[in-house]
């Protein structure tokens, strides 16, 4: 039996995490499938009952995919609940290129990353820089207050 991945993120505002996690992974917007103008269009057309579909649910994508179909697809599920406690989980951007490039190339890749993230939402929570070890990340919060690193 084949299975496949989707990682379900519980948020208050689906559009916006779509929009700053597309930037963040390098996913794009998940079209609705076959010949529909919406997931709206799509979910009626298989019979999911109004009542299951709150104003405004599925008239623009709330999931996305990685282009290259290698990794999961996410789905921004909308939630009335705030988020209340740390994630038991998080993802880590590994943009810097891993322990065999210089410690200064890894950091500036980073700072670059992080850099385009704050511009789409993100907050700084904490900069590691270890010279002593040569580790360097930086831990944010997404516009909903995930927490997530880039490494």
């Amino acid at each position: 039996m084949e299975m496949t991945v989707q990682l379900t993120i519980d948020c208050s505002d689906p559009r916006r995490m779509v929009t700053f996690w597309t930037e963040a992974l390098g996913y794009v917007p998940e079209p609705p499938p076959g010949e529909h103008a919406t997931w709206r269009d799509y979910w009626q057309s298989i019979g999911v009952p109004e009542e299951e579909l709150p104003p405004g649910a599925g008239d623009l994508p709330e999931s996305i995919v990685d282009p290259t179909g290698r990794g999961p697809r996410v789905w921004f599920q909308h939630v009335p609940e705030p988020k209340t406690a740390k994630n038991r989980w998080h993802f880590d951007l590994k943009v810097g290129g891993g322990r065999d490039v210089p410690v200064e190339v890894r950091a500036e890749r980073v700072r670059s990353k992080v850099a385009r993230l704050v511009a789409s939402g993100a907050t700084i929570l904490q900069i590691k820089d270890d010279p002593a070890t040569g580790f360097y990340a930086t831990a944010l919060q997404d516009p909903e207050g995930n927490e997530f690193d880039v490494v």
